[in-house]
Formats: structure tokens, sequence, C-alpha cells
């Protein structure tokens, strides 16, 4: 018999399970969070923040607050170099600016914070909506049948435990996740490569920032390979070490093992360039480089978000943005399905989607690797590099939740997002565009529901929408975008950028992913739709 039911039990509290608790409560579906930590980030981890996971914040209602915390954490827009030292005034640059070439591309920018500062933002957005949150709880264990998973959890304060019944379990409970093991998930891939650190120090380094607007600072010498982030202040910040020079003289990858606070503080001055700079260490985390990902991201009803699905290293900041995909794709899915609106035969798309994306986030994480700390690395196999842009904003789908017109796909593993097609697959183009006299972008009118948008004589598939959805609650609003409709185009790049004519439509998931379209009119408008909507919902 059990203590509790929820439709959803998330085990793990970090960045991504809060990511999902939001999600979720946004959808409006009742969830427990269950965190064996006792409260949020004490590291800053995950720091670079993508447009698309802004996006995503942005449709929690969380944009402002989220920019807010960054600027008071770091300078933002920053350029990302490569040094030998933070003394040396030579500089190899990835990015001038952060956010160089991509403000058209979307309503939002990239930017920088710590876990420590957006954690409690998310967590408290998500209790805010009605999701509830046990801290210091860890989940001991899970069965799962036909209807739904049984699972123990225990309070690590007072060793209750309490039996959770749910329909759902939703892992965010990191790379060495206990739920991928129980569910004899493999990993696959290149797997670990480097043992690594990250040092959390203090030390006065305005005098070697100078007047240098600097986001993240690579340090590449013979015997040390890392990377830097300061504070705003500029007087502390992490050191990320890759490799070293042995005690033998030989490379040293595995820098975790046999380390004393004395040999951290010599890694900082090192990096540092000053050999005498006062340096008080704060703490050291012990991690893993590694690139992998799960042989599958769900088992019956269980599904693997963030580091429980997918573990890569640091260069190009794409882990923790990947995690928060994964939250945003699963959690639309698992509302529509909880709500009886949507099929079971939905959720299998999660995998469809996000195990092949996920998979070529994790080789451009290594490519990375390899062309920016360790050429060392095998490369016989080495992915080219693809542009971040199309990266952060071109993944493209492939599943039973995207349907696509005969002969339109080409085999293309992304799409550029500065040349906007609006191809089934893709994320929404941004444009501008007015409702009720006040600017907001396409991605502004994604909710809990599909969203159809109709050229400016689309009327006739506005009208198609609001039949079905009188006739049986089908998940769908409608918005003829032109003169006379609900939405104004004063740019007049809607229909370009969709790809449609001016009779057309187009067909927004709740992820803001274009499931469907129509380049121009139909004579039967609702039958289209009809069978549209049924085969996208798995009913």
């Amino acid at each position: 018999m059990a203590d509790l039911h929820v439709p959803v039990l998330i085990a793990g509290g970090s960045l991504v399970g809060l990511s999902a608790s939001v999600q979720l409560a946004t959808h409006g579906v009742p969830h427990l969070l269950v965190e064996r930590h006792r409260g949020t980030a004490v590291h800053p981890r995950a720091a670079s923040f993508h447009q698309r996971t802004m996006e995503i914040f942005r449709g929690m209602g969380l944009q402002a607050a989220v920019e807010a915390a960054a600027q008071k954490e770091f300078l933002q827009d920053g350029a990302i170099v490569s040094v030998s030292d933070l003394s040396s005034p030579e500089m190899t640059f990835f990015f001038r600016s952060f956010n160089d070439g991509v403000e058209e591309l979307s309503p939002t920018r990239r930017l920088f914070i710590t876990q420590i500062g957006l954690e409690p933002i998310l967590r408290d957005r998500a209790r805010d909506l009605g999701g509830e949150h046990r801290y210091g709880t860890e989940l001991l264990g899970f069965q799962q049948d036909d209807d739904g998973v049984t699972s123990v959890v225990r309070s690590r304060d007072s060793g209750e435990e309490t039996t959770v019944r749910s329909e759902y379990l939703v892992a965010a409970d990191g790379a060495h996740s206990p739920v991928r093991g129980r569910c004899g998930i493999d990993m696959q891939g290149r797997g670990a490569f480097a043992r690594c650190i990250t040092i959390y120090f203090q030390a006065d380094m305005r005098e070697l920032i100078g007047d240098r607007n600097l986001s993240v600072v690579y340090v590449n010498q013979p015997d040390l390979l890392g990377f830097f982030r300061f504070s705003i202040t500029g007087d502390s910040g992490f050191l990320a070490v890759f490799s070293a020079t042995g005690a033998d003289g030989t490379r040293d990858t595995h820098v975790a093992e046999d380390l004393d606070e004395d040999q951290c503080v010599a890694y900082v001055r090192k990096a540092l360039g000053r050999p005498d700079t006062a340096v008080r260490i704060d703490d050291v985390q012990r991690w893993t480089a590694e690139a992998s990902h799960a042989a599958r991201f769900s088992d019956g009803r269980v599904f693997l978000v963030g580091d429980a699905a997918h573990v890569m290293p640091p260069t190009g900041g794409f882990g923790g943005n990947t995690g928060v995909a994964d939250a945003h794709d699963l959690a639309w899915r698992l509302a529509l399905v909880s709500r009886g609106v949507a099929g079971p035969a939905l959720l299998d798309s999660y995998d469809e989607e996000r195990r092949p994306a996920s998979a070529l986030v994790v080789e451009q994480a290594y490519t990375r690797y390899v062309m920016r700390v360790d050429p060392s690395l095998p490369r016989g196999d080495l992915a080219a590099p693809l542009d971040d842009p199309s990266i952060e904003l071109g993944t493209l789908y492939r599943s039973r939740a995207v349907l696509a017109a005969e002969g339109e796909d080409d085999g293309a593993l992304l799409v550029d997002p500065r040349k906007p097609s609006g191809r089934p697959g893709a994320r929404a183009p941004h444009v501008w565009v007015q409702v009720d006299g006040a600017a907001a972008s396409v991605h502004d009118l994604v909710g809990s529901e599909f969203v159809l948008l109709a050229g400016a004589d689309g009327q006739p598939w506005c009208d198609a929408a609001e039949e079905l959805t009188g006739a049986d609650g089908t998940p769908l609003t409608a918005h003829r975008v032109g003169p006379g409709g609900t939405v104004q185009d004063p740019g007049e790049r809607f229909r370009e950028a969709f790809g449609i004519g001016a009779a057309g439509a187009t067909l927004l998931r709740p992820d803001g992913v274009v499931a469907w379209r129509s380049t121009g009119s139909s004579d039967r408008p609702r039958a289209v739709l009809t069978d549209v909507m049924a085969r996208l919902l798995g009913r």
C-alpha cells in the first residue's frame, strides 16, 4: 500500500531535476522531487547557458530573474580565449564576445550564471507553481509494472521511509545514475579519458584581468591544461585542471589522484603566471572527463534526463544545456499523456528525439576538448566541428511526433538558425510579432497546447482547429497571423521564416518545435488536422 500517490516522481533535484519540476508544474502536472542533498548547489558547476536554454527559461517566466542574478555573478558578453597563463597579453580567441552574431536568432541572449545562483530560482518557481520538493531524501529502490512505478524513498535525517506510487519516474540522478543502473541501461561512446579537478579559490586577480572582459580563459601550457572562470569582483574563481606534468616528467591526465592543498595552490599560481600570488583554496571537486550517452533514454515508465542520460566534457558548455533540453522535451509529453489527451506512444518519441540529439552534442563536446585542450587524444574518428549557433538552436528531430512532407527530409543533422526554413522537426524560427499591440516572439505564443499559426488567408485552418478543440478537447489553439488576425506581423517575416504561403499553416508543439505544416490551403482542413493531431498524439 503506497503512502503517497503522484503522477510523476523526479529522482534528483539539481539543475535538470529542478528544470523538470518547473516544466511539469507549468503544465499543471502534480509531482514529487526527491534530492539526497539537503539543499541546492554549493558548487558553481554549469555556468554557461545558451539561447535555447534561455528560451526555455523565458517560457517558464524566469528570463528576467535569471538575467538579474547572472549580472551579479559575472561580466556578461565576455570573450572566450586561450592563453599560456593569465599574466600573458597574448590571447587566441574562440569568441570575442559570447553573443556576437546571434542577437537576431532569439528573443534571448547567452549568459553566464552558476548553479549556485540559478538553482534557487528554479526551486522557488517550481514551488510557487505547486511542485513538491523533499531535500535530504534519497531513492532507495523502485519497481515498475504495467500501470505505474512503486518507489521507496528515505529521509536521511529521520530515517523514515515512504512508499511512493507514480505513473512515471524521471531519473535526474547524475552521471552515476542508480536508476539507470537498476534499469540495466549501458552507456555508449568514448568513455572516460581523464580524471580532473576543479579548484575553488580566492586570490586577487584584478591587476591580471585588467580591463579585459574574459568569460572563459583556457590555460594551455605544455605542463598544465585547464580553464578559468572569475567572479565579477576579480578576487575569486575556479580553475578546472585537465592535465599536468607528473612527478616523472610525463603528462598526467589523472590529476585528481594523490592531490593535496599545496599542489592545488601551485596549479592556480602556475595558471595565473604569478608564483608569489597569495591563494586560498576553498574547495576541490574531483570529476571524470567522459564522452558517453545511454543506450536508451527510457525503460518502460522510467525516463533518463541530464547526466543520467549523457556525460560530456565541459568544452562548449553543452552539458547543462543538453540536460535542460531533455527536461523540456519530456515534460510536455508526460503532461499530455497524464491528462489523457495523448496516448502512451507519444512517450516513445522522447528517446527517438533526445538520444540522437544528445549523441551529436556529446561528440561535439569531445571534438572541442581535443581541439582546445588535449590534441594527443585519438583523432581518427573525430567528428568535424559544427558551428555553435546550429548546435544550440538547430536541433532537428525525427520521430513519430514530427510529420514531415514526403521528400522534405534531406538527412541533415542540424538546421542553420541563420537561414530559417520552418521545416518540421526544427525549433520554430524566432520572429518578432505583435499580440494586442505588444511585441512578442513567436515562441511566446507557445504554452501547454499545440499552437496552429495560419497565414493571413488561412482562416479556414483556424476555424478547423477551433472545431476540433470543441469536439473532443484536442489540446490546440490557433492564431491567424496578419491583418485582422489575432497576431500581427509588422516585419512581414513570418511566412518566409516558416516556409508557408498566405493560405498555409504551421503547427508548433508545446516545446516550440515545428510538428507539421501545410504550405497552402486545403479543401478539407478539419479532416487534415484531425488526422495530423491523432498521429502526433499517438491516439
